[in-house]
């Protein structure tokens, strides 16, 4: 389907979109410019929406705001914010009635021009994606970065030709109603994650698999053999699709390799550690997943060039400032306790750590350990301070670590600095989400480098 004909096909239809948030706003900027009756729907009230409001609601568009955002939904087709379960009974009953149910990204994969990689996962996904990206575009391509990282892309497909690729980051919740797969697709982990949302760890896994179930033969599906959950998905790839593996701990005659601090690829040397300026080995893993998805379209010596050269992205282990002789690190997307684990073995000493924040539902008793082996002094802030410093305190190896609770960031850091010797490395990685204090972790990430920055 071209976006065209996509479009037209919206022409008379009442059109609802679910969401004023940033994924959205372009999609109801684009059917308002095409004089297609929308509603808006938001929980937020109109002051919140400032001259926007007043902006589509000249060019026609229906505000639905407040609380009973979604009573008496009526609409033809209707477009779902990502985080919002699709099986909320004013959606259901919507559907009942004759609505179609999509989103942004749903109608960006019905149109998109051009070949896409898609990439998902529990940890690593944002870097994975990133990585992908730039070695595109090093190569020579021209590149699209978009879904969960980047910007929403549909609106931008008019601009896109068929020799151009596209690069997604997809979560579970944009992946939980998908019916069509990307030419590659990559899972980089899978582990207990966002089960405040999704109602069991079953249905987290089958949301994440939707980013492959629906391709065809001759597509390519890139799996963590390491990893249990991505490993038994080979099982469920689709009949003629090619399942590239990568695996640290296990050397592999086909598929992407590391041993001896050198990464293979069907067991030719592609990359050296010493070569990839990322610290930590889950970002040997992150370029591992990159080199099985480029395989075929970057060449090595570009790789190389790239890995030697890249800092990484923001508020991925993001290096802030040296003051003092401390090295401060933002790692605020770290919004689990598996993400902060593998923060802390980025380093090779103990760190002194501020974690806590909003609780996903899932288990802390992994961190525990983890906290005693590689953590000097922990500071906790938000709502699962108590939850962490239970489970470091619990644990077998407890030894005493210094631990204290902070009412807020200022706080927060002002412990950590106390604890701080020149030479030591302080690190935000909250293993939670940012939802009890912050919009998102990149405003909790740049609160905390804002705070950082005017330390004196």
């Amino acid at each position: 389907m071209t976006f065209d004909s996509w479009l037209k096909g919206l022409s008379d239809k009442r059109v609802a979109v679910i969401g004023i948030g940033v994924s959205n706003q372009p999609l109801i900027e684009l059917l308002l410019s095409r004089g297609i009756a929308v509603t808006a729907c938001d929980r937020k009230d109109r002051a919140a929406l400032g001259e926007l409001g007043g902006k589509w609601e000249a060019q026609g568009c229906r505000l639905k705001l407040g609380d009973d955002y979604l009573k008496d939904l009526d609409a033809d087709v209707i477009f779902r914010t990502p985080g919002m379960r699709p099986d909320l009974p004013e959606l259901e009953a919507a559907i009942a009635r004759g609505a179609v149910l999509t989103s942004e990204m749903e109608a960006f994969f019905e149109v998109c021009p051009c070949p896409m990689i898609a990439v998902t996962g529990s940890d690593g996904k944002t870097t994975t994606t990133t990585i992908i990206a730039k070695l595109l575009e090093a190569a020579g391509k021209r590149v699209w970065l978009g879904g969960n990282i980047g910007h929403p892309l549909l609106c931008d497909t008019p601009e896109m030709r068929p020799d151009d690729v596209a690069v997604l980051e997809l979560s579970s919740f944009q992946l939980l109603t998908m019916k069509k797969s990307p030419h590659i697709a990559v899972i980089t982990n899978l582990s207990p994650n966002h089960l405040d949302v999704h109602k069991d760890m079953a249905e987290y896994v089958t949301a994440k698999e939707q980013i492959f179930l629906h391709q065809k033969a001759g597509d390519v599906l890139v799996l963590n053999r390491d990893n249990d959950l991505t490993r038994d998905c080979a099982s469920r790839a689709v009949p003629g699709a090619e399942v590239r593996f990568f695996s640290r701990q296990k050397s592999l005659e086909k598929g992407v390799s590391f041993h001896n601090d050198v990464i293979f690829r069907d067991g030719a040397e592609v990359l050296r550690r010493a070569g990839i300026r990322l610290p930590g080995l889950h970002n040997v893993e992150n370029y591992m997943a990159a080199i099985a998805a480029v395989e075929g379209l970057v060449p090595d010596d570009v790789i190389r060039a790239f890995a030697k050269d890249f800092g990484g992205v923001e508020h991925r282990i993001e290096f802030v400032r040296e003051l003092g002789g401390v090295k401060y690190y933002n790692d605020s997307i770290a919004s689990s306790p598996s993400r902060t684990i593998a923060g802390l073995r980025s380093f090779d000493q103990k760190v002194i750590l501020i974690a806590g924040g909003k609780d996903k539902g899932i288990s802390y008793a992994a961190i525990g350990p983890e906290i005693n082996e590689h953590v000097k002094a922990l500071v906790l802030c938000g709502k699962t301070a108590g939850v962490i410093r239970a489970a470091t305190e619990q644990a077998d190896n407890f030894n005493g670590l210094p631990i204290v609770e902070a009412d807020d960031y200022p706080a927060a850091v002002a412990a950590a600095r106390s604890f701080a010797v020149p030479g030591d490395v302080v690190i935000l990685s909250p293993a939670s989400t940012s939802f009890d204090r912050f919009k998102n972790f990149m405003e909790r990430g740049q609160v905390f480098k804002d705070i950082v920055n005017a330390l004196s």
